[in-house]
């Protein structure tokens, strides 16, 4: 073919590699996770996650207001409580620390959506994910836990659910609670395939939800299992997800993938904390071009067939995309 066809025409120009680009990302792909934490003066700096905040009801207004001028389109929030119990009583409150923050973004009017996390390990003194009994998570008492959280969380003004906990058969609960409490119009995301991953800590250090005792793999997925995610994928899927997703992203560009050519839904990512923190201490000990190297990885989890992403990263790759 050589030398009529020359690859390397295509890429002479700026402008044309932009035109030609295969794989693009867009402010509408990204969503920006916030910490809130009840009965905090100011915000607080995460130590691993530099640039990230445990954020008070009056700076996550600001953040919020700032994430939604830099053209970010949602919000997931992530709730961390004065008082833990066994029970997580917190989560499901009334007054919880979400369900403070979600009336408290509701009432400022901004063109977010809110997107609440469903699940117990920020709230319960053990810091798993449901119910303990016999020194293990009892599945199906752990239900009626979330499917409390999710209802409250709606009735606080959430415009969806994403239930994070992996409990089986959580999805149809959610949805049978949430219908029965006249909130069928509100979506939930799934996360469908989450693994148990290394790449948690700095978000476990952030949010004080690491376990007190042993690990989560009962329950969260194997790292080296492919088709399981795919059975998780497809039973989420017939209980009523409206969008399935995998997590981390990095380490799992092919289940995302696989996970894309199975369903007809949605497909959500999130490149999660450990992610983010490699990249941040990476360009600070000028190791990688930081900008390039944030861009290229969310480049990776798009091109592998997410359609969204949530990234601590999104108000200022919004901003670059813009071209603030």
């Amino acid at each position: 073919m050589f030398p009529n066809h020359r690859p390397r025409r295509l890429r002479h120009h700026p402008a044309l590699r932009e035109l030609v680009r295969e794989t693009k990302l867009a402010c509408e792909d990204l969503i920006y996770p916030l910490f809130v934490q009840e009965d905090l003066a100011e915000r607080q700096e995460i130590a691993t996650m530099p640039g990230q905040y445990r954020h008070s009801l009056d700076s996550l207004r600001a953040e919020a207001t700032r994430a939604a001028e830099a053209g970010i389109q949602a919000l997931i929030l992530f709730g961390i409580p004065t008082q833990k119990d066994p029970q997580g009583s917190q989560a499901y409150a009334e007054h919880g620390v979400v369900q403070q923050a979600l009336r408290a973004l509701k009432a400022e009017g901004l063109p977010l959506l809110l997107i609440a996390d469903v699940c117990m390990c920020e709230y319960t003194s053990h810091g798993h994910c449901g119910h303990i009994e016999d020194d293990d998570v009892a599945n199906d008492a752990s239900l009626e836990m979330l499917v409390k959280t999710a209802v409250s969380q709606a009735a606080a003004g959430a415009d969806m659910l994403a239930p994070s906990d992996m409990m089986d058969g959580r999805v149809g609960a959610i949805r049978k609670g949430l219908d029965s409490a006249g909130y069928d119009k509100l979506p939930i995301m799934s996360y469908a395939a989450k693994y148990s991953s290394a790449f948690y800590g700095p978000f476990r250090d952030a949010a004080g939800s690491a376990p007190q005792f042993g690990d989560r793999r009962s329950y969260q997925m194997d790292p080296g299992n492919l088709r399981e995610a795919l059975k998780e994928v497809d039973a989420d899927v017939a209980e009523g997800a409206d969008i399935v997703m995998v997590k981390p992203a990095l380490a799992y560009l092919d289940v995302i993938r696989a996970v894309k050519e199975r369903t007809q839904l949605p497909v959500a990512a999130y490149s999660v904390s450990g992610e983010y923190a490699l990249l941040e201490f990476g360009a600070r000990n000028g190791l990688i071009d930081r900008r390039r190297g944030i861009l290229e990885l969310l480049l990776g989890i798009k091109r592998a067939g997410a359609d969204l992403i949530l990234t601590y990263h999104a108000p200022e790759v919004a901003g670059w995309l813009k071209g603030s």
